[in-house]
């Protein structure tokens, strides 16, 4: 096993978990105790878990894995959602991208459909996330429309002010919305402030709000609003949502799809 897939099953194990024991997660990933040691101390510099006695644990609530870390979890599950969502945008729209796994997923799934080859432009695509923009921008049928802002790691976002300039002149047909967490009465959330701000706007620049998420992060908070359940028309989710938990969203108002 390398080092970058170590450390992934590592940071998995231990959002899952909240805290891991050195002997442990030798065990689970069939490595020496003095491999796991040397791979906390590095992933500790690098702040993405805190060291203690033994073993290490999450930040806290508000932790979450760095993108290229996600990449694999749920990819079955996130595959079906994204090509359900991709169904849903016609050739000529705008449609706007927040960062994440699955909108990122979404992105590919309308690359690579027939009926999108061709067109001037096929699609405009409007996005904060630096690694969608970089997949499409190839695509010469497509229109590509960065915000501003600071990069940040995490996730590959743009976000702060000078995104505002951009997304507060321009509408789009559609946004989708990658979200940490959505739930009936709190509605779509993100870890971080910075980024649920800038997907607020993307949000209320759009005719309609998809929310594309796997069913783990349903009926859950995080701890930054992005917007009410009111505000979104679709989600988009995996077999695995419970009925009670769609029926929920149905009543809220919201058009359930699961992939």
């Amino acid at each position: 096993m390398s080092r970058d897939a170590r450390w992934k099953a590592l940071l998995e194990l231990l959002v899952e978990q909240g805290r891991l024991d050195v002997e442990e997660a030798a065990t689970a990933l069939e490595v020496s105790a003095a491999t796991i040691r040397r791979d906390f101390d590095q992933l500790a510099e690098q702040q993405m878990l805190v060291r203690t006695r033994g073993g290490a644990v999450v930040h806290g609530v508000s932790y979450e894995l760095p993108l290229r870390y996600k990449t694999s979890r749920r990819a079955a599950e996130k595959q079906r959602i994204s090509a359900a969502v991709a169904g849903l945008i016609s050739p000529g729209e705008a449609v706007g991208f927040t960062g994440g796994t699955t909108t990122t997923e979404v992105a590919r799934a309308l690359a690579a459909r027939a009926d999108l080859a061709t067109g001037s432009p096929a699609l405009t695509i409007v996005t904060n996330a630096l690694n969608i923009a970089n997949e499409l921008a190839i695509r010469p049928q497509f229109k590509i429309v960065v915000t501003g802002g600071v990069a940040r790691p995490q996730s590959y976002e743009l976000i702060g002010p000078l995104a505002d300039g951009v997304l507060s002149q321009i509408t789009m047909d559609v946004a989708v919305l990658g979200v940490d967490a959505f739930d009936v009465v709190h509605g779509a959330a993100a870890h971080d402030e910075d980024e649920a701000a800038i997907n607020r706007l993307l949000c209320e620049r759009a005719q309609r709000v998809v929310v594309a998420a796997d069913s783990t992060k349903l009926a859950a908070r995080a701890f930054a609003r992005i917007c009410g359940t009111e505000q979104v028309d679709t989600l988009v989710t995996d077999a695995a949502v419970s009925d009670e938990t769609a029926a929920g969203f149905e009543e809220a108002g919201v058009a359930v799809i699961r992939a």
